[in-house]
């Protein structure tokens, strides 16, 4: 159905707005109990945050370059943080203090952060085009890294912790175990998610092709067809825990909120800047968004968003009768 025909809220104004960077906010994460999260920023800075009270609780000190990508453990224990010199730190996840100084594998920015389910791995991509395979015990990577045809824009694991999604020009799909990429989705990739039951991945597109798709995990080929909307890179995708809505942010200043049922936006927030990062709420009222005007906002999902979008030709025909 064409955008025209749907009643989408434009919503302008955020719940809440906050700031404590200097410079773009590059990537949010909360942490699996939604009372705190973590940022970064090209100012170099890694904050820890309260996020009831939208309060700074400690800036994070060991990055020398700009901080692109962060990761929380699925048990909030552990977080790590990666720049654009290539380097990673561990940090402890409850007091925040390092467990790592900062560790140099990468050659260029490393782009994209993320926890395997038992915690007991991290994988990194970077623009150097490869991914590497942490252990968090030992903060070491054995093994060769996964050699990537492009830079590698975004890495996450499936809930079950089977596969590895890798953007990297197209979609990656990886065995982690053995490291064998066991098929290759056509979709010039900037953005991944999963949904929570491993169903389904959802990416969103590059500046040339910015359409979010949904791929079936059985058979790896694209359902339907793509989420239109955007006009540049989306920059991240984020599912709600219930999987039953999905936001994008993009370079185009706007955030989108999708309901994958069917492919539809159903509420477009309009942000002053690019949005580069966005994530859900705990309990998916919220969606927190970051980007280059250097503020962090909360935005209100809207009540009804769940509800099915009624075009404006089925208004009108409900009305006849």
């Amino acid at each position: 159905m064409a955008e025209g025909m749907q009643v989408i809220p434009r919503i302008t104004i955020p719940r809440r707005a906050f700031k404590d960077h200097t410079d773009t906010i590059l990537a949010v994460a909360l942490f699996p109990d939604g009372h705190r999260m973590i940022t970064s920023s090209l100012d170099q800075a890694l904050i820890l945050w309260d996020f009831k009270d939208g309060v700074a609780l400690k800036k994070l000190e060991g990055h020398s370059s700009p901080v692109k990508a962060v990761a929380i453990s699925e048990d909030g224990k552990l977080m790590a943080s990666g720049d654009a010199n290539g380097a990673l730190i561990a940090w402890h996840g409850v007091t925040g203090e390092s467990l790592t100084e900062a560790i140099t594998v990468h050659s260029d920015w490393i782009m994209s952060l993320d926890f395997s389910p038992d915690g007991t791995t991290l994988a990194s991509g970077s623009v150097d085009k490869t991914a590497e395979l942490w252990c968090t015990k030992t903060w070491q990577v054995p093994g060769d890294p996964i050699i990537c045809g492009e830079q590698v824009n975004c890495i996450r694991y499936s809930p079950s912790g089977d596969f590895l999604a890798i953007a990297c020009g197209d979609i990656s799909i990886c065995n982690p175990r053995t490291r064998e990429c066991i098929a290759t989705l056509k979709a010039w990739a900037f953005s991944l998610t999963w949904t929570p039951d491993g169903t389904r991945l959802l990416s969103g597109g590059t500046d040339s092709n910015p359409n979010m798709r949904e791929w079936d995990t059985l058979t790896w080929k694209q359902v339907g067809d793509h989420w239109s909307g955007h006009t540049a890179c989306i920059y991240t995708v984020a599912i709600n825990a219930a999987g039953t809505l999905v936001a994008s942010a993009s370079k185009d200043n706007h955030m989108r909120l999708w309901r994958p049922s069917d492919g539809r936006t159903i509420a477009i927030f309009k942000d002053t800047h690019e949005v580069v990062c966005a994530t859900f709420s705990g309990d998916g009222r919220y969606i927190i968004s970051g980007g280059r005007n250097t503020m962090l906002k909360e935005w209100a999902v809207p009540e009804d968003a769940s509800l099915e979008v009624i075009d404006k030709e089925q208004m009108s025909e409900a009305c006849l009768h």
